[in-house]
């Protein structure tokens, strides 16, 4: 009879009986003992969660089920995979597709797409995108966003999610140019944003502090945000300005959701610059004033001090027209480089100006050169190699970008803790590494990257939630699942309910912590002991089980 015992009476000098199968449901996976963390923001409960194939089979009270693997958490967290709402390991898991930094932090989820994204591409893009490409170990046909992604379906840990970028369908179809589309490029920039959201991009991404997504303006972006509407997606945007602007591009951002009727997100809220730091408050405000109005407006964080990105964001866009080959010629002039320099010294508003939102050069550290010959640079500062080279910080600056032929990867400190912790209060608040997903050991050594690839999720709940008390582990857990996956609008993610996907973590609030410094980096966090996604487990006792489960997550306007 299923579900119960069939008692078979055997005769021997003494008669017993023998239970010939177990009573009820049987599970795949069964996590004993937790203290459950839904997702929602509410106080956790005592249980158990089973795990059905890839589904999660039941929480609560499981004493009746059994399972081929039992897990006991012994009272520690167990709550929804955490979602990366702004990750660049599109690129490193095609180099170690375990993702070995943010695993260990308990993603299971990375989005992709801030202003570049991985599709469509036309002949001259794609050309472009397979120089470094892995070509032995994936496909390379690919040229839609839906056809990069559906290549590493299987071949990675997390499972992946995209915004199709606004630098990219801009790039496809102006190339670099800086000038407004026609009404016949619009539209055609339109079907291409068409094409990826019934594909399944999340929505509209951009980037407006870089060349060439600079060159875009606000009706272009609305424009194109309208397309993402008619999809249910939503716009997310590295807005405008982050320092000297920020007030005025934080009302770009606005005009963009209200006159497209989409929700907005700001990647990576911060006040940059000493000279910003008093702005928070005005940022809020405003904020609220348009969620008062029924617009939804929300922010993602990466909880450190400083920022990352290219040493070329200290230099005036009109320099970096045309692509990188322009800006090297211009870089390479007598002439235009004079110009260059005076431009990166004198205050401005017309550009998000780096050089400048540093309190020095010493507030710019340098993470990743191309060049062997250039590594020798690496974890030092713009004011000490300036010294080295007997050259001003300005002069050395172009002159590395010259010899490494790339844009250089560089650490601006240029934010303060103090808004850092004032952002993590905030009920809209989701969270991003901004940063691949990497490892320390092979080709990752070559380079010194923001302690945030290895640390921003585990510094949350260590440092911000245990030690600083900043809010309660359930708020922060929300901003980690539900609140990112309802604002993207991703089914039967980000929380722990019967018939959601079983993307699960169990860790110790009581010793998860990041390690990662500045100084040295390549340094995984601790405390995340249990992963699974999609029902499979990755991470087993704090370490990687090898496994690839992770799949594409569709936005909204997949069909």
């Amino acid at each position: 009879m299923r579900n119960k015992c069939r008692l078979i009476f055997l005769s021997l000098s003494v008669s017993f009986f023998l239970p010939a199968c177990h009573t009820g449901p049987r599970a795949d996976t069964i996590i004993r003992n937790g203290l459950i963390y839904d997702g929602s923001g509410n106080a956790p409960v005592s249980g158990d969660l089973a795990i059905s194939g890839d589904t999660i089979m039941a929480l609560g009270d499981l004493a009746g089920y059994s399972a081929k693997n039992e897990i006991d958490a012994g009272g520690k967290a167990v709550a929804p995979g955490f979602i990366n709402m702004l990750s660049w390991a599109g690129g490193t898991l095609l180099d170690d597709g375990r993702g070995q930094s943010d695993t260990r932090q308990g993603i299971t989820l990375e989005v992709f797409g801030e202003g570049g994204s991985a599709g469509p591409l036309n002949p001259k893009m794609k050309a472009e995108a397979l120089e470094d490409f892995p070509k032995d170990k994936f496909d390379t046909t690919w040229t839609t966003l839906a056809g990069y992604l559906k290549m590493m379906e299987n071949k990675v840990t997390p499972n992946i999610a995209s915004f199709v970028g606004a630098t990219t369908i801009r790039e496809y179809v102006l190339d670099n140019e800086d000038r407004a589309p026609t009404p016949v490029e619009l539209d055609s920039m339109r079907f291409l944003v068409k094409q990826a959201m019934e594909e399944g991009a999340i929505g509209l991404g951009s980037s407006l502090i870089y060349p060439p997504a600079f060159f875009a303006k606000t009706d272009e972006l609305v424009e194109l945000s309208k397309v993402v509407g008619d999809y249910n997606g939503m716009y997310i945007s590295h807005i405008r300005s982050e320092g000297n602007k920020l007030l005025e591009s934080l009302d770009e951002l606005i005009e963009i959701a209200n006159k497209a009727h989409v929700p907005a997100e700001v990647y990576h809220l911060k006040m940059a610059g000493v000279n910003n730091w008093n702005k928070y408050d005005a940022v809020v405000r405003k904020i609220d004033s348009a969620r008062k109005t029924g617009l939804q407006i929300t922010a993602d964080m990466y909880n450190y001090d400083a920022a990352a990105t290219g040493l070329s964001a200290t230099m005036p866009p009109w320099a970096q027209e045309g692509g990188f080959d322009k800006f090297l010629e211009r870089l390479n002039d007598p002439v235009t480089r004079e110009k260059i320099k005076k431009e990166m010294v004198t205050p401005t508003d017309k550009w998000e100006n780096m050089f400048l939102a540093v309190k020095s050069p010493a507030g710019i550290l340098f993470s990743e050169f191309h060049k062997d010959s250039l590594r020798k640079y690496t974890g030092k500062t713009l004011e000490e190699i300036a010294r080295l080279r007997n050259q001003s910080p300005e002069a050395t600056a172009i002159d590395l970008i010259r010899e490494d032929s790339s844009r250089v990867e560089v650490v601006y400190f240029m934010m303060t803790d103090e808004n850092v912790k004032k952002q993590i209060r905030l009920p809209y608040m989701s969270y991003c590494s901004d940063a691949g997903s990497i490892a320390p050991e092979g080709k990752f050594l070559k380079s010194n990257p923001h302690p945030r690839a290895y640390g921003t999720f585990a510094r949350l709940l260590g440092k911000y939630v245990r030690e600083e008390k900043l809010i309660p582990l359930e708020q922060a857990i929300r901003g980690l699942t539900s609140l990112p996956a309802s604002n993207m609008k991703i089914q039967r993610r980000g929380a722990l309910k019967t018939g959601f996907y079983a993307d699960v973590v169990v860790f110790d609030p009581a010793t998860i912590s990041d390690h990662a410094t500045f100084d040295k980096p390549h340094q995984y966090s601790t405390g995340m002991q249990q992963v699974f996604v999609n029902g499979v487990q990755v991470l087993k006792d704090g370490e990687h089980t090898g496994a690839t489960p992770g799949r594409v997550v569709n936005g909204p306007g997949k069909k």
